[in-house]
């Protein structure tokens, strides 16, 4: 329609800023969907079937309850070792990708720094895109700087996380560790202090703090405890609840866990369990019987109190009304830890006056993972029959209880067979997780369980994935390496993963590849085993030679690889 005093025109702009005005009111009136937030908890050294809710007979109620409610995963992968499985676990790239292919030393290649690449990027770094803050409150273990004094740029606030409390160091005293910081400040331990109940209260402070400061804002929490790592050391109560469990021996323990996990259907019962490690020898035959069960309690006695925390970080959640929307996910470094710390050898027994004290040198804690004297003047024990528990103790649980914490498989932290590599996975997540059948889970009497393989690179992506933040192709003027990892979000709400690409494992020369249901793997200068997984999980019956050809192709893949990632023949000098 025509007109002259250009009334028509101002109607339909009228019209127009009505419909736009409408249309931004009921934009920003809707409710955005909430973003969820992340809690990873892992323990270290702790075997696959130690908790309750995968076969163990410690006492795990809280874990058992998260897993009940959750998902299990029954095929959940780690690095075999404690700092590359950090690594892993922070970048999602493979460990030697992101610097820290072996431990805390530089061996004069980018992959084997000792320290996170800057051409990595850290799940908090990853996540301030989605406007998420993080919190930190335990062992770091990714930078070989550990003094208050040296560089601190790989330490936990330098690489995205906005508090943290913890130790930079890898190992040490529960009761007087080394390298305990707060952020960037190294602190002395407080009296009472035992490290396990530390990291459980300080990653609740956080969360009620986080709270209480930025209620609007989600937030991802990393919480890396050493339990159950050597040394032995656990609360008297908590040893107390284990005295004579473990009276019948690791053969009998290996057996209860076994039939266990049948019925609980965490394993098939066409996988056998494997024999006893030829290291070890009969129960009946163990000459310190009493010392050798009191190394099983006290062990027992470190998972349970670490339980009892996470009880208290669930029961934080929902105090702050943040449990229903938070992904807690649970995990272990690598499995069961066979090493003979502190066992005999050059053992130290406690003076024979004890009274005799000796003042604490200074810098000594920084200094050495064991230290000579505890803090106030004991002298550390170490050898056989000296029980473990206190903290002028200094021994580890030895290797016939890791082959029984890592029922049924074969082998230990360091090697890439399924007893160094798997790892428990609860995953919960009241918002995020339907409840009820689904195409990619089986359902049980103790929650259902999902068979999909993963590995700790899929959690990067995962938060990524769920945050809707975004993983950079550049970040702090570095070039950053792309994703190794997949969303586990599809296993999380009953679908299928689907892995396009192998899963790799290297570590001080043992190497193994898991492309679908097979498995190639090797010890250091060992022949290639090949094994197929679904059928024989306990890995007893090796198929190479009825199948070079299938050994021939993992190798190849292996091999690509390896040469992607930098990975170098061990040892690299």
């Amino acid at each position: 329609m025509k007109t002259n005093d250009g009334s028509s025109l101002s109607r339909a702009l009228l019209v127009f800023h009505a419909c736009l005005f409408a249309f931004l009111f009921l934009a920003v009136s809707q409710p955005q969907a909430e973003k969820p937030n992340f809690v990873i908890i892992m323990a270290d050294d702790m075997g696959w079937s130690d908790i309750g809710c995968y076969g163990g007979e410690i006492q795990t109620p809280n874990l058992d309850s998260l897993a009940k409610d959750g998902l299990r995963f029954t095929q959940f992968y780690n690095t075999a070792r404690c700092c590359p499985t950090r690594a892993s676990l922070l970048t999602g790239l493979y460990a030697h990708q992101a610097g820290i292919g072996h431990m805390m030393s530089d061996r004069g290649y980018d992959s084997y720094r000792g320290e996170l690449s800057r051409q990595a990027v850290t799940i908090p770094e990853a996540l301030k895109s989605a406007g998420y803050r993080s919190y930190q409150s335990g062992k770091w273990h990714v930078s070989r700087f550990i003094r208050p004094e040296g560089p601190k740029d790989n330490w936990p606030i330098q690489r995205g996380f906005d508090r943290f409390f913890g130790t930079i160091h890898g190992a040490g005293s529960f009761y007087d560790p080394n390298t305990l910081t707060v952020d960037n400040t190294q602190i002395a331990p407080w009296e009472d202090f035992y490290y396990t109940d530390a990291i459980n209260d300080y990653a609740c402070r956080y969360i009620r703090e986080h709270e209480a400061n930025h209620p609007d804002t989600p937030f991802f929490l990393y919480v890396a405890h050493t339990a159950p790592h050597w040394p032995m050391h656990a609360l008297p109560e908590d040893i107390t609840k284990y005295h004579g469990r473990y009276a019948k021996g690791w053969d009998v323990l290996r057996a209860e866990r076994y039939e266990r996990l049948k019925q609980m259907q965490l394993v098939d019962p066409a996988w056998p369990l494997s024999p006893r490690d030829p290291r070890s020898y009969p129960w009946e035959e163990e000459r310190l019987k009493p010392w050798e069960q009191r190394c099983m309690e006290v062990y027992a006695a470190m998972v349970d109190r670490m339980d009892q925390g996470i009880g208290r970080i669930v029961q934080t959640l929902k105090d702050t009304d943040r449990l229903d929307n938070t992904l807690i996910l649970f995990l272990a470094d690598n499995g069961a830890c066979a090493e003979t710390y502190g066992r005999g050898g050059n053992s130290r027994k406690a003076h024979p006056d004890p009274t005799l004290r000796r003042p604490m040198q200074p810098g000594e804690l920084q200094q050495r993972m064991e230290p000579l004297f505890t803090r106030d003047g004991l002298p550390i024990r170490t050898g056989q029959g000296v029980m473990p528990g206190p903290a002028d103790t200094y021994i580890g649980y030895g290797l016939s209880w890791a082959n029984a914490s890592n029922t049924p498989f074969r082998e230990y932290k360091h090697w890439v067979h399924e007893g160094g590599i798997s790892s428990p996975l609860i995953a919960h997540w009241p918002k995020g997780i339907p409840q009820g059948r689904a195409s990619n889970r089986r359902q049980t009497a103790e929650g259902p369980l999902v068979d999909d393989p993963a590995h700790l690179i899929d959690l990067m992506a995962t938060c990524v994935d769920l945050s809707g933040g975004r993983y950079p192709e550049n970040y702090a003027g570095h070039k950053i390496k792309p994703l190794e990892g997949i969303s586990l979000a599809p296993a999380l709400t009953g679908k299928k993963l689907e892995r396009p690409n192998p899963i790799f494992w290297e570590h001080e020369g043992n190497r193994a590849i898991r492309q679908g249901d097979w498995k190639l793997v090797s010890k250091h200068r060992g022949q290639f085993e090949l094994y197929h997984i679904r059928k024989d999980r306990s890995e007893l019956n090796d198929l190479a030679e009825q199948m070079p050809q299938k050994v021939e192709e993992l190798t190849v893949a292996w091999k690509q690889w390896a040469k992607r990632a930098g990975v170098r023949d061990w040892p690299v000098r």
